[in-house]
């Protein structure tokens, strides 16, 4: 049942990448979209389906497993149901070196953005397994969630005050701040997917060290895992994962949190099954926040990660009422 529900889910991801491409202030044919690959002639639809449709879908997905899987391991490190990218500060961590990058440099683009993110992001992911070692205990889930929350906030604050201070990178970063998968080059993103593709296949191999790691750091060590090495790998995954997902499309919310756990309910509390659902999830619930994105304004097209944004509060209201939810 559970391979035929991946089959399902991977043929239902598919769908969501052909109505990314075909639907949007200008909609696109099946059999337009087909001779746009088999037969291009440099059409406007052809051009809109090469050079920003099929990045764009391209970006989505891997941005949605990405954060998808960063969500499950960070929930299975911390053993905390409410953990997300957040919870390391990585998302505003990226947001300030890229606001400290415009400040400096003087001017903004995608590239800056891109790479300035992705350093603040390692730089903050260092930081939190630094500050959470510190201590007799060593590293635990309730200091690495306490470090994070604390990270998170102090980042957030000092991103908003130069924002304020700055009002051309306020002006300029607005849009890639609230998560935007929009006008995203295909170069860019073919420089940050090497990151998201080795974070990716470190998470599945590492399938069997999460499902101990779930089960308590006691239980762990006595099954012989060497814990401190196992988290230490595990954050420089998250890093990677939440790194590139940011440094792409700006900082996403939403989907870290929920997909584990819609996984988990859909497959149970392995998480080798747990991460194969998630990363379809993920891809399925980015594709259609951004297709939802498209059509909430008249002529105007919404940040996806206002959508998700939109979407999360509610699930996270949710979860807090609940519990001993996390298992």
């Amino acid at each position: 049942m559970k391979i035929a529900g991946l089959f399902a889910l991977f043929i239902v991801v598919i769908i969501g990448f052909w109505a990314s491409i075909a639907y949007g202030i200008v909609t696109i044919k099946l059999p337009v979209i087909l001779d746009a690959f088999l037969s291009f002639d440099g059409s406007r639809e052809h051009m809109i389906i090469r050079s920003v449709r099929l990045p764009r879908a391209l970006i989505t997905v891997m941005v949605g497993i990405s954060l998808a899987l960063a969500g499950c391991l960070m929930q299975a490190l911390s053993r905390n149901a409410l953990a997300g990218p957040e919870i390391f500060g990585v998302n505003y961590g990226a947001a300030l070196a890229a606001v400290i990058a415009s400040y400096v440099i003087g001017y903004t683009s995608l590239d800056l953005f891109a790479w300035s993110s992705f350093i603040g992001a390692g730089f903050v992911g260092a930081a939190v397994f630094l500050l959470g070692s510190f201590g007799r205990e060593r590293l635990t889930a309730v200091k690495l969630v306490l470090v994070g929350a604390t990270l998170n906030l102090l980042l957030a604050s000092l991103t908003q005050g130069l924002l304020i201070l700055n009002q051309q990178s306020l002006d300029t970063m607005r849009f890639w701040l609230a998560g935007s998968l929009t006008g995203r080059d295909l170069q860019l993103f073919l420089k940050v997917l090497p990151y998201m593709l080795i974070g990716i296949l470190c998470t599945f191999a590492m399938g069997k060290q999460i499902n101990l790691l779930s089960l308590g750091d006691e239980v762990a060590q006595g099954l012989g895992q060497r814990l401190f090495l196992t988290k230490l790998l595990l954050i420089v995954i998250i890093m990677l994962l939440t790194g590139s997902a940011v440094a792409i499309a700006g900082p996403i919310g939403f989907i870290g949190l929920a997909v584990p756990h819609i996984a988990r309910f859909m497959v149970g509390v392995n998480y080798r099954w747990i991460l194969s659902y998630s990363a379809g999830l993920g891809a399925l619930l980015l594709l259609a926040a951004d297709i939802g994105a498209r059509f909430v304004l008249p002529a105007e097209e919404l940040p996806a990660g206002v959508v998700t944004a939109f979407l999360g509060a509610p699930f996270l209201i949710y979860l807090a009422q609940r519990k001993g939810e996390f298992r």
